[in-house]
């Protein structure tokens, strides 16, 4: 189970720049009913709620959801894992998902559970990081490669379909129309220091590991993550992602 509280700090205010562009198709067809699926700890929902749209949100993790319902209590919050979701067909106006799709073993099958829950002419919108330019994880994981850690990361099927391209068709498959593909960049801007420690306590797959190492192994990493981390202290961390977006 992640640690909410320091994803929230870390990887939440990451994510959090894209929120407006995610939630652009849910204002042009004016969503009432909003389904946040992959909520995290509630960036998203917090945006939409301030719309005055009505939030269902929904996570896999427990500690996310309880922080999402201790802040939000005016969104409804359920516990679901893509690709199967408890709800009826056609519930939502619009579904937005940032940078959750890209954790779904099976995204063909949770293209077709989000299609099904989307009314005729609803809209879906989808983030997900672009691999190779996601310097803000890129130098942790280079932090242990420098540090001489044995290190498997865990597999990534998304990385079959990440491209635009790929994923477009893939939306087209699910029966999707009018689909869009839009590359978002920022620069996150964040203390050095907090970064690496909100990562590493937050607990996810790639990175919870290293908490658990000797403390002098942990602390060689940091050094190697801090010299590799340096040149971007004043301009932030390039960070790029792709926006998907479709009607039902």
């Amino acid at each position: 189970m992640t640690n909410a509280e320091a994803y929230d700090r870390g990887f939440a205010c990451l994510t959090s720049h894209a929120v407006g562009p995610l939630l652009a198709p849910a204002r042009e067809i004016r969503a009432g009913r909003l389904l946040d699926v992959g909520c995290g700890t509630g960036v998203v929902t917090a945006a939409a709620l301030a719309l005055g749209a009505e939030v269902t949100a929904v996570d896999a993790d427990p500690a996310m959801l309880a922080l999402t319902a201790r802040r939000h209590p005016y969104a409804t919050i359920r516990q679901a894992t893509l690709p199967e979701l408890p709800f009826e067909d056609e519930r939502f106006d619009a579904v937005a998902g940032n940078f959750v799709i890209n954790h779904v073993p099976d995204t063909a099958g949770a293209l077709q559970e989000l299609r099904r829950v989307l009314r005729p002419g609803g809209s879906l919108a989808l983030t997900w990081w672009k691999a190779d330019e996601m310097t803000a994880t890129d130098v942790v994981a280079e932090a242990i490669a420098a540090a001489g850690i044995p290190y498997d990361p865990p597999p990534r099927p998304f990385s079959a379909c990440d491209t635009p391209p790929r994923f477009a068709a893939l939306l087209e498959e699910a029966r999707f129309r009018d689909v869009t593909i839009d590359t978002v960049r920022w620069r996150h801007r964040v203390d050095l220091t907090a970064w690496w420690t909100d990562v590493v306590q937050a607990g996810g797959p790639r990175f919870g590991f290293i908490a658990g190492q000797p403390p002098e192994v942990a602390e060689r990493v940091r050094a190697h993550y801090l010299r590799l981390a340096a040149p971007y202290a004043e301009d932030g961390f390039p960070v790029c992602a792709h926006l998907a977006r479709a009607t039902r």
